[in-house]
């Protein structure tokens, strides 16, 4: 079953019974899932850059936005519109597959996993995930990779405190660790 039916049949009527929501409305549910990847590293490397797209684009399947400085930092050499990472942002239907491949796929081949940190969350009901390689994503095979970098992953939730998004998450069978 696909995850989106799975939290309109069980994780709804879960949360309803925990927090006694009045309508079906107030249920938290995903709002997005966004991709980033700082090329930090290699920001003077345009090889970099077009790696970090290319990454995104097969995790993904969608054209990553490239995002830029919005100050100059004369510590770490960046000038004001100089490029800084690549993003993209899923909703709705590949927002809902993404999650159940990170799930089920992505996270089981992190090595030496043992779930994710409760400590995640924003204060807002939003979750991160930070991967060292990019490696963990199918998509990506070890033979054609040529430079190595990370990707940030927030999930962005509609819930009003870190309470309700990690008992929509863990409903949801994203792997957080017990306290």
């Amino acid at each position: 079953m696909a995850l989106k039916e799975i939290y309109k049949k069980t994780v709804v009527p879960k949360l309803i019974e925990t927090f006694g929501y009045k309508n079906i409305h107030a249920v938290p549910t995903l709002k997005s899932i966004t991709l980033n990847i700082g090329i930090g590293p290699g920001i003077k490397d345009a090889k970099f850059l077009e790696t970090a797209q290319n990454t995104l684009r097969r995790i993904t399947g969608q054209k990553p936005v490239t995002t830029k400085a919005r100050k100059s930092i004369a510590g770490f050499k960046i000038r004001e519109g100089n490029v800084v990472g690549v993003k993209v942002t899923l909703r709705g239907a590949r927002m809902w597959d993404f999650l159940e491949k990170l799930i089920l796929v992505t996270l089981p081949r992190v090595r030496d996993f043992r779930g994710l940190p409760k400590t995640s969350f924003d204060g807002q009901g939003n979750y991160s995930i930070g991967f060292k390689e990019h490696m963990a994503f199918p998509e990506i095979s070890g033979e054609e990779m040529e430079l190595t970098h990370g990707v940030q992953v927030t999930i962005s939730t509609t819930a009003q405190n870190d309470k309700e998004a990690e008992a929509l998450l863990t409903t949801l069978r994203l792997p957080l660790k017990k306290d």
